[in-house]
């Protein structure tokens, strides 16, 4: 037989009504009792009727992310950060991709708007710093968090990583193995992180009293072609550099893969680093050193500030701690 809210309010001890706002993720309910709550609700598999809540308080209880990422690590991270909060608050995920690129962009929000009626987005980069998405769901009514802004931060709640100040730690950690000619391939530029993450690596280099030279900072996508493409290019330079800071773990394995095929040691000819330590950080050789982005708690809190409600006027910016992974691809120079 289903699991009702009955069942689960009996076994915890709590009103129906007490069920219901932890479910809703509403305030006023005691951390212990929201536990309780959370337990029995796991305990007894019990699946909300989405339907019947949705005519109760006139909410689909129903979230999307949009998502335009090429790397399929950080969409499904991002993915799973937020479906775990979700399945805990009896709410529907719909992770909806989409081509930035696309003249029907626009059209294709609204009608997923129009046509689920949901109670709130989440954006994440580039789309997350659209101003003609913007509008168009504060012209709708729709609550939005935003992963990562780089413009008007204060516009929406948001959740981020310091990206200027995470590079500077990959740079200055490759200036301390002796590195003085470190190349860098940005991201994309369509993302506000690339611009950041290209501040941090000059940060760095200044700090130390080198000069940053044009020459070894390089553009890619932020996927594997543009890593290998971009490798090729400063590789190739009279005076190639000793390491080379990718923004993007999917990018330095592009550089990787350049390296071992002109034979290149890595590290004792050339270390190689990265950034958000997704999985294929661990599954390339040799393992990259790389800046932890934790993406799957930044899709957490991102859900926990949608559902969460909060000060309109005063949105929160929740702010992640980043972490610098040291593997086997950075070493000494000429180690």
């Amino acid at each position: 037989m289903r699991v009702t809210i009955k069942d689960v309010s009996r076994e915890a001890g709590v009103s129906i009504k007490t069920v219901s706002r932890v479910l809703n993720n509403e305030k006023y309910v005691g951390a212990a009792t929201r536990a309780k709550v959370a337990e029995v609700v796991a305990r007894l598999n019990f699946r909300p009727n989405v339907a019947a809540r949705s005519l109760a308080g006139r909410r689909s209880f129903q979230i999307a992310l949009i998502c335009d990422n090429p790397s399929p690590y950080y969409v499904y991270e991002m993915q799973s950060g937020i479906r775990d909060l979700c399945e805990a608050a009896g709410v529907r995920m719909i992770a909806q991709p989409y081509d930035r690129g696309s003249a029907r962009l626009l059209d294709e929000i609204e009608s997923l708007v129009e046509a689920t009626q949901i109670d709130g987005l989440i954006l994440t980069p580039p789309i997350t710093d659209y101003p003609a998405v913007l509008d168009l769901l504060a012209r709708r009514g729709v609550r939005f968090v935003r992963v990562s802004p780089g413009t008007d931060v204060m516009l929406s709640p948001s959740t981020f990583i310091d990206n200027r100040a995470a590079a500077a730690t990959m740079t200055q950690h490759l200036l301390g193995l002796g590195h003085r000619r470190i190349g860098f391939i940005a991201g994309d530029p369509g993302f506000a992180t690339s611009a950041q993450r290209t501040e941090g690596y000059r940060d760095a280099l200044t700090q130390a009293g080198i000069t940053v030279e044009p020459a070894l900072i390089r553009s890619g996508n932020y996927d594997f072609a543009s890593g290998a493409r971009e490798a090729e290019a400063l590789l190739a330079m009279p005076d190639p550099p000793s390491a080379i800071f990718a923004a993007s773990d999917d990018m330095a394995a592009g550089v990787l893969t350049v390296a071992h095929r002109l034979g290149l040691r890595v590290p004792g000819d050339l270390s190689v680093a990265g950034f958000d330590d997704t999985a294929l950080a661990r599954y390339v050789w040799p393992p990259l050193t790389t800046i932890r982005q934790p993406t799957r708690e930044m899709a957490h809190a991102a859900a926990d500030l949608l559902l969460g409600g909060g000060d309109e006027d005063e949105p929160e910016r929740r702010e992640i701690a980043h972490d610098l992974v040291v593997r086997e691809s950075t070493g000494v120079v000429g180690g």
